[in-house]
């Protein structure tokens, strides 16, 4: 199908700016995914495009962050190791799912995704909800497996869907205990990278990507997630946050009023 240039147009954008916020607070897909959604693509074949569109992305942030990451080696093979096996077991249950099906969970999804990014933190201040240390600081044996369970969790998720994952590893990080910004980030970006590693390649195999909308928004992305991480480690993420929720709330309204509509 031939690719009007306002369509083209669109897409960048929704890359360029998918690809800053990826790589400072997460939520990208919140952008690329409706708006692939737009441009006349149903939804499934639109998630697998905008989680391929977004790969090259993450990839060149997490380029930017790998000083950031040269700490805590072992976290990052454990729950590396998980997301990668998650997000292959998502990016099946995708390929399986019916369209029709898919489309009723959107707005869901949609909407659990922005209450754990709007909520999630105060949420485990208030019940107190963080992994044990030991007396060196590093998690204990007990905390790392509960963290692989919970990291793969997230794998499915971003696997199958991917619109919120980094929100959800940014909350999942800080009940890991890391308090550094950006080394949750720098995680952050490692781990949705790799959930996304074999389900890109699944989702190519089975031949349902819309490749010139993939390859626009890949070019931006690479262009914003770069760009992104190099300003996030220099800025406070409260005003990005902000504009991810707004866009998440936008989108869920949107998105159950197209369902039910």
């Amino acid at each position: 199908m031939h690719l009007h240039p306002a369509d083209a147009a669109l897409l960048f954008v929704a890359g360029l700016l998918a690809g800053v916020l990826n790589a400072v607070a997460g939520g990208g897909t919140f952008l690329t995914f409706p708006a692939l959604v737009f441009t006349g693509l149903d939804s499934v074949v639109a998630n697998q495009t905008s989680t391929l569109g977004v790969f090259p992305g993450q990839i060149a942030s997490f380029w930017a962050y790998r000083k950031v990451l040269a700490t805590k080696r072992y976290l990052i093979v454990a729950l590396g190791l998980a997301s990668l096996l998650g997000g292959s077991l998502g990016a099946v249950i995708l390929l399986v799912t019916p369209t029709g099906a898919f489309d009723r969970l959107v707005p869901w999804l949609l909407l659990f995704a922005t209450l754990i990014f709007a909520f999630g933190s105060s949420l485990r201040q208030r019940f107190g909800l963080r992994l044990a240390t030991g007396p060196d600081g590093e998690m204990t044996r007990s905390s790392l497996t509960k963290a692989t369970v919970f990291q793969f969790i997230i794998g499915i998720y971003g696997g199958f869907y991917g619109a919120g994952a980094g929100i959800l590893e940014l909350a999942v990080l800080d009940l890991l205990g890391l308090d550094d910004i950006h080394l949750a980030n720098a995680f952050k970006v490692i781990l949705t990278t790799a959930f996304n590693t074999l389900a890109v390649f699944i989702f190519i195999v089975a031949g349902k990507v819309a490749w010139p909308e993939a390859c626009i928004i890949a070019v931006s992305t690479v262009i914003g997630g770069f760009g992104g991480a190099s300003v996030a480690q220099r800025m406070p993420a409260s005003r990005v946050r902000a504009f991810v929720i707004f866009v998440g709330v936008f989108m869920t309204i949107y998105f159950f009023a197209r369902t039910h509509g």
